[in-house]
């Protein structure tokens, strides 16, 4: 699933490309891939019209600021994705496409979701707000502190891999970079989030901001879904040091990689640096 880093990969490539563009039409080929309140025809009849201000990103999350205030909230999930251009896309890379919306400058807008597990939602402005209030701070803001993430885990007993990924504590953060940022801290994944101390906190704190950047410098991992607009592969899968791993030697001190299951999902980590 895209993490923050792939998010943002792909909000940089599409906000100069669509900041000030108006949707002249929409055209839902998959149904599903329309998120409550609307369904596909209230949803494009709200959408069609409208002007694109910009393209941000929260958490996860890629929003369409639209004139008026509302916002279209895209949950790409596990393969999600999107094209741009006056044509249709690859058709080998592109199979398919869930939705099109045309645009006024001639060119189309093509999200593409093999699985449909992502999805496209129209928002009010006070929808989102009361939705936005419920997730944490993000760690790359110029303004995240070592003592912010200790507020995040100072009462629970999860384990830290697990309290990372929760977006009520911290924004963007999932399975991949949770298990890379816990190597680079030395922390054992499996320890409750509260039995950390302060010198653990601040080298977590440091190293969940590390390795955003480098994902983000890297525009992301991609392994078989991942893909930022049009294809484009990100390339921060060469640096991993845990993730996917498994039995492979630690290229800090040789030991093998080992994997457990945390919450449903695969954690990678070295039993001998972690602790």
């Amino acid at each position: 699933m895209p993490e923050l880093p792939e998010v943002e990969t792909i909000r940089r490539d599409l906000n100069p490309e669509l900041a000030g563009r108006v949707v002249t039409g929409v055209a839902i080929q998959q149904a599903d891939i329309v998120l409550p309140p609307d369904d596909a025809t209230s949803f494009g009849q709200r959408l069609e019209g409208r002007r694109i201000l910009g393209v941000g990103r929260r958490a996860k999350y890629l929003l369409f600021h639209l004139e008026g205030g509302s916002v279209l909230q895209v949950q790409l999930r596990m393969t999600g994705r999107f094209a741009l251009g006056r044509t249709e896309p690859d058709p080998v890379e592109f199979r398919h496409i869930a939705a099109r919306l045309r645009l006024d400058d001639g060119r189309t807008l093509f999200y593409d979701d093999v699985r449909r597990l992502g999805g496209l939602r129209l928002l009010e402005s006070r929808e989102w707000e009361r939705q936005e209030a419920g997730l944490g701070p993000e760690p790359l803001e110029p303004g995240y502190r070592a003592v912010d993430l200790e507020r995040a885990l100072a009462t629970t007993r999860a384990p830290v891999k697990n309290a990372l990924m929760d977006q009520r504590r911290v924004a963007g953060v999932g399975n991949i970079y949770a298990s890379e940022a816990l190597f680079r801290a030395g922390v054992d994944p499996r320890r409750p989030g509260r039995d950390l101390d302060r010198a653990d906190l601040k080298r977590l704190h440091r190293a969940v901001r590390q390795v955003l950047r480098e994902a983000l410098r890297d525009a992301g991992t991609s392994f078989r879904n991942y893909r930022a607009v049009n294809g484009r592969s990100g390339s921060f899968q060469t640096s991993l040091r845990v993730y996917g791993r498994q039995g492979e030697p630690c290229r800090r001190c040789g030991s093998p990689i080992e994997r457990i299951v945390q919450a449903g999902r695969s954690t990678f980590y070295c039993p001998s640096c972690q602790h």
